[in-house]
């Protein structure tokens, strides 16, 4: 039985370096793990607690939910924007954080990557995206990290599936995480 790793992309631009980092992750996972990319991101309202009742949470929001109950792990993908997460990154945790203490993340093991267009790859997103998650109760591996720096230049003419050195630490860093979801 494979390990589930549900997917989180938090650019929701087309052709987001971020996104071929996903479907890098997707296409060359190591035997045992499979990569599944989320979508529909951008159709989550966000949070509310108003909103956030039994029989009224948004089917988006529910959708978001069931998926990380049925996974294994959770991979989130992020970019760096004004030197931190995307919101609509940051509301995709908030909805998972809830119920307070019981929410789908809850021990999940957790990992956060990405690349950016500076010579640091994102790092201060990815720090405040594992700070989010370890407060939403998600189980996150801080010792498996991967940030690309200069992603518009270095994969301006090749994909990151294309690129060997990214194939050879997105395997990494999904043996990784397979090998902390299994060990739960």
């Amino acid at each position: 039985m494979a390990t589930k790793v549900l997917t989180l992309v938090g650019s929701l631009r087309n052709g987001s370096t971020n996104q071929q980092l996903a479907e890098a992750s997707a296409s060359n996972a190591p035997e045992g793990v499979e990569v599944q990319l989320y979508s529909g991101l951008e159709n989550i309202p966000f949070y509310n607690e108003d909103n956030d009742v039994e029989g009224a949470v948004p089917a988006a929001a529910q959708a978001l939910r069931d998926a990380a109950t049925e996974a294994d792990a959770l991979m989130l993908i992020t970019p760096e924007y004004n030197g931190t997460m995307p919101a609509v990154l940051k509301n995709a945790i908030d909805w998972l954080s809830r119920p307070f203490g019981s929410g789908a993340v809850k021990d999940l093991p957790s990992v956060v990557v990405g690349t950016a267009f500076g010579q640091y790859g994102g790092v201060w997103a990815q720090d405040e995206a594992r700070k989010a998650l370890n407060i939403a109760g998600a189980n996150v591996l801080e010792d498996v990290k991967l940030a690309i720096p200069n992603s518009v230049v270095r994969f301006a003419e090749l994909h990151p599936k294309d690129d060997a050195e990214v194939v050879e630490q997105v395997a990494a860093v999904l043996s990784g995480i397979k090998a902390v979801a299994e060990a739960n």
